[in-house]
């Protein structure tokens, strides 16, 4: 099984911070594609993409979904977004012990924490340090849609979520990162919505279980 790899531009100019993924600063940068469905999941095959900046101070994210079965019940910090129509990002910084991971519904209610031991016990990672509101106030997002969605909408429909994370809040809790120009991290992203009627989940770099906290299959992001 061969892990994923993308490279990761340089901006000058920040994204406006709009969600807009034709926007004047995303409109040319490449995207990755989130195409790598679990058998477990139901025959729902959401299109979802993802483009990545980043400048001195941050790393910005967009995605796109074209969708359907959309729901979101969940509002505020560390709820059970994964249980939603949901995008995820797990991101493992160079030479760092462990790996961050941001979770979004498509309301932008996010759940996030540092994973040092992703053994599974009891349905959870062994080892974790959520992140603190204080946290979730400089992680910048913009969602397309509502903060709650119910009841589900069952047509098709584009929704988008856009997000910013500062290095600074990263070395909070994985330590001095250094120059980022040129470093590789390992990363996967992924698209879930556990408690929709049509639940899937999907991941950028394959896996070999049905289990997102599994950094060796996390692909390979540069930062050009």
């Amino acid at each position: 099984m061969e892990s994923e790899h993308y490279t990761i531009l340089f901006t000058k100019q920040p994204p406006d911070g709009y969600g807009s993924w034709e926007g004047p600063v995303w409109k040319n940068i490449p995207s990755l594609a989130v195409d790598c469905f679990r058998p477990e999941g139901s025959a729902h095959r959401p299109q979802t993409l993802c483009k990545m900046l980043y400048d001195r101070e941050k790393i910005y994210v967009i995605f796109r979904v074209a969708d359907q079965y959309v729901r979101c019940t969940r509002a505020g910090f560390q709820v059970d977004v994964c249980k939603d129509s949901c995008v995820e990002f797990f991101v493992k910084p160079q030479n760092c012990r462990g790996y961050f991971n941001f979770e979004f519904n498509c309301g932008g209610a996010m759940l996030a924490s540092y994973v040092t031991d992703p053994v599974r016990a009891y349905g959870q990672v062994k080892e974790a340090l959520p992140l603190a509101p204080e946290d979730d106030r400089q992680i910048q997002r913009q969602a397309s849609l509502p903060e709650i969605v119910e009841p589900e909408i069952t047509k098709k429909l584009i929704w988008q979520l856009e997000f910013s994370l500062p290095f600074l809040l990263l070395e909070k809790y994985a330590g001095v990162l250094g120059e980022i120009q040129g470093q590789t991290w390992r990363a996967n992203f992924y698209k879930c919505g556990d408690e929709t009627t049509h639940p899937h989940w999907a991941s950028w770099s394959e896996l070999t279980a049905r289990n997102f906290h599994a950094p060796d299959n996390f692909g390979y992001i540069l930062f050009k």
